[in-house]
């Protein structure tokens, strides 16, 4: 039968969110529904929000729960399972190719999402965003694995694949940032270089294993980067010193940190010692240049990482194990907490720049 649901709306016309009152569909061969406990804020969603539309969204992407039906195809969670939701699917690579965006009837018409929805306390997924948990997990801050730790650890982890004692720059120590730095200090990376705009940020970067911070409203961070690397034993083209990271993360994605990153970065020298590299993380909103001729000439590398390039049912495991141990202290990156009712007030502080970490909407059992 149908499940009663309350679900955050945006509206297809600019107006505040929405909660709406809704009923879920029973789930269809490949979907479960969830019962959650808690879902993440992600600051990709104000994108979303921002953006003209054609229809309402139903959004959210990172959450925990439990599994309350299955439909008959569903082979990996059963009910009274608790999950992480995700919006990175299990197995991108299935024959049948990835499920269909979720839609949902509400007041303004049909709703779509990306892929899936959790701010809601019920949400409906297919079963490729669904990872099964064990029992005795945190059902609260453990939320934000499905974006903010897969994101930023997994782009250190995965995309980069950092090895230990190779420098690490990381722009923006937001949720997403913290986590990448959180990567970092368990590859080993050293130093650590947090960049923010904001002193209680960085001191709080330190908490989660930032050996150095720049306040970028002060300084150039460019330049402060090459201050604090160095590789007195190596010379680059120019024969100077090498300086400069090894890795630099930009959790932000503006035009002047994307612009900051390849710069950042140490320069190679005619094979002998490839230049660093530049890795996208944030999700950009505007168009960036890049000195083409720093990244032939200095041999550095610029790419992107969607995800944390994660593997959620191989990587979701290890975050947790990370969590259970103390090195990935995860009640401590959930700085802000917000009953659903709230979610413009959680979205607002959000934008603001009010929220040091990750905020999570709590439902109510």
């Amino acid at each position: 039968m149908t499940t009663p649901a309350r679900v955050v709306v945006v509206p297809k016309d600019p107006a505040p969110l929405e909660v709406q009152e809704v009923r879920l569909p029973d789930p269809g061969p490949n979907q479960v529904v969830v019962k959650q406990f808690a879902s993440g804020v992600c600051h990709s969603q104000l994108h979303q929000i921002g953006r003209p539309r054609e229809h309402p969204l139903i959004l959210g992407h990172e959450s925990t729960g439990v599994v309350i039906a299955a439909g008959g195809a569903v082979t990996h969670v059963e009910e009274g399972d608790i999950v992480l939701v995700t919006w990175v699917p299990r197995d991108a690579a299935r024959a049948d190719g990835l499920p269909e965006p979720s839609v949902l009837d509400v007041v303004g018409g049909t709703a779509r999402a990306p892929n899936v929805f959790t701010w809601a306390d019920h949400t409906i997924a297919d079963q490729q965003y669904v990872v099964k948990a064990h029992p005795g997990i945190a059902r609260d801050v453990t939320a934000i694995i499905g974006c903010a730790i897969m994101t930023g650890a997994g782009a250190v982890l995965n995309t980069a694949n950092v090895q230990p004692g190779e420098s690490v720059a990381v722009f923006g120590v937001g949720g997403v940032g913290l986590s990448a730095v959180v990567g970092a200090r368990m590859r080993g990376a050293e130093p650590i270089i947090a960049v923010d705009l904001d002193d209680e940020k960085l001191e709080f970067a330190r908490r989660f294993g930032a050996t150095h911070g720049v306040n970028a409203a002060e300084v150039d961070p460019v330049e402060a980067i090459h201050e604090i690397t160095g590789r007195p034993d190596q010379t680059a083209i120019t024969r100077l010193p090498v300086t400069g990271v090894d890795y630099a993360f930009d959790c932000i994605g503006l035009k002047r940190t994307m612009e900051q990153l390849v710069p950042s970065c140490r320069p190679g020298h005619f094979g002998a010692c490839q230049g660093g590299t530049a890795v996208l993380v944030g999700i950009p909103s505007e168009h960036v240049e890049l000195n083409a001729m720093q990244i032939v000439s200095q041999e550095k590398q610029f790419r992107g990482s969607i995800g944390g390039s994660c593997a959620p049912d191989r990587d979701f495991p290890m975050f947790l194990d990370w969590h259970a141990s103390g090195d990935l202290d995860l009640d401590a990156l959930v700085t802000e907490r917000y009953p659903i009712d709230d979610i413009n007030e959680a979205t607002e502080a959000l934008r603001a720049g009010q929220i040091a970490g990750r905020a999570i909407l709590e439902f109510e059992d």
